[in-house]
């Protein structure tokens, strides 16, 4: 059955701004909104608003330039005729912070159904449908009640009408539980929803450089780049970048500039990730630039035994590097796809980097090599008993 999604934002604050324009994460609540219903599934996505000031309409201009296409209307009759005849309609009220898997929820049921919080002190100023229960913002109503609502709506407002009928219609009550929904009367209501959303983009730290350096670096880009235009992608093309000048630099023996690249590339995968999650549109697992990281890593460790083995270190750095490669790649395939106890401290990318640093300090570009070569050597033999030992058991 087709769903749709059906946005309110008309009702205005104390100040006489538009709810739907608070600002969360770096975008308008109402694109926050709009990208979760398009994350469920939903289309057409309408959006009932009374006025269109400049900077509303500059919200569906860039969420256009998404591909999200949204439909402003301006009353419950012109809202209804954009659905199909039977569709289910995912409704979303003025001002709510929805909760995505709250949203995923409803939007997988094939029946008119409404979310619910306890009547209680924490949810005062969620609608009170019954007794025991208020409305959490979200409901899933049938298009023929829309339009029927459309038709006798006169001067009521649609959002808490449609509300209504649904109740009354016997629709299925789907409890919020933990879900961290908020429905904000003012734009600092959004703030502690705004860090549950950067906490929650926190993606898995699978090696002890994200998780014991490069947390707060990460934590500052991301929270400064979300109120930018900045594209998730760039920075992962970015980071990749940085790593084939590293490898050109290696090359030509500047050692310290190639290092350094190397270090700045390494928090801009997890950044453009998060940004990526935050605007509810997740780079895809086999993203190019992402992808290309690894080999681009491992060109950069060839170029600088390359440079070694002619400055000093004979044959000897150059297999150095080549066995660090080699073991590397062997353990990245066999570690496809599993957890493992021991997994932050094996061989990576950003590990092998900042190991570098002392060894850069030092001069010591050759037993770092030597050393990296028996890094990814000892991983993978690691990676090999946990195997072997969770297959026996």
């Amino acid at each position: 059955m087709a769903l749709g999604a059906l946005i309110s934002a008309y009702q205005e604050d104390d100040r006489g701004g538009l709810r739907a324009l608070f600002p969360l994460a770096g975008q308008t609540l109402v694109e926050y909104q709009v990208r979760c219903a398009a994350a469920v599934g939903a289309a057409p996505i309408v959006i009932m608003v009374e006025r269109i000031p400049a900077m509303l309409n500059e919200a569906f201009e860039r969420l256009r330039d998404e591909g999200i296409a949204v439909v402003p209307v301006s009353d419950g009759a012109e809202a209804a005729s954009r659905f199909e005849a039977g569709a289910l309609i995912l409704q979303i009220a003025d001002g709510l912070a929805p909760d995505l898997p709250l949203l995923s929820k409803l939007a997988e049921l094939a029946e008119p159904a409404v979310a619910t919080v306890p009547d209680d002190e924490q949810h005062q100023n969620f609608e009170r449908i019954d007794g025991i229960s208020r409305w959490a913002g979200a409901s899933l109503v049938e298009g023929h009640v829309l339009s029927s609502t459309a038709a006798m709506l006169g001067d009521w407002d649609l959002q808490s009408t449609l509300l209504r009928r649904t109740v009354q219609d016997g629709a299925r009550h789907v409890a919020a539980g933990g879900a961290g929904v908020l429905l904000a009367d003012k734009p600092d209501d959004l703030a502690d929803y705004e860090r549950r959303l950067l906490v929650a983009t926190r993606g898995e730290r699978s090696d002890w450089s994200s998780r014991y350096i490069l947390p707060i670096v990460e934590e500052f880009a991301t929270e400064r780049l979300m109120e930018g235009a900045l594209k998730p992608s760039y920075l992962v093309v970015g980071g990749l970048l940085l790593t084939f000048a590293a490898a050109f630099c290696f090359s030509r023996g500047w050692l310290w500039e190639a290092l350094a690249l190397l270090v700045l590339s390494t928090p801009l995968d997890l950044i453009g990730s998060r940004l990526a999650s935050l605007r509810l549109q997740p780079l895809p697992p086999r993203h190019l630039a992402k992808r290309l990281l690894w080999p681009a890593a491992g060109l950069a460790l060839l170029a600088l035994g390359w440079w070694a083995s002619r400055h000093g270190g004979g044959w000897g750095a150059l297999f150095a590097a080549l066995t660090a490669c080699a073991f590397a790649e062997a353990m990245r395939i066999e570690k496809s796809g599993s957890e493992l106890p021991a997994q932050p401290w094996l061989f990576s990318r950003r590990n092998a980097i900042f190991l570098g640093i002392p060894f850069a300090i030092g001069g010591w570009w050759i037993p770092y090599l030597i050393l990296l070569a028996t890094y990814a050597a000892v991983s993978f033999f690691v990676l090999q008993h946990f195997r072997h030992r969770i297959a026996r058991d």
